[in-house]
């Protein structure tokens, strides 16, 4: 099975898109980075990330 994760904080999709995290989460607000909403927990789709490299 493959260990890598399925989701990402928006933390960890900052680090790989090469971006703050402030304005990740500003993408987000704006729907420009899509995520998941957990609670007040929000991801990052790792295929939707990847669509965004």
């Amino acid at each position: 099975m493959d260990d890598e994760k399925i989701t990402l904080t928006v933390k960890e999709a900052a680090k790989l898109l090469g971006i703050s995290r402030s304005l990740a989460y500003d993408m987000a607000r704006r729907g420009k980075l899509p995520t998941l909403k957990f609670g007040h927990r929000l991801v990052v789709p790792r295929r939707a990330l990847e669509g965004l490299i």
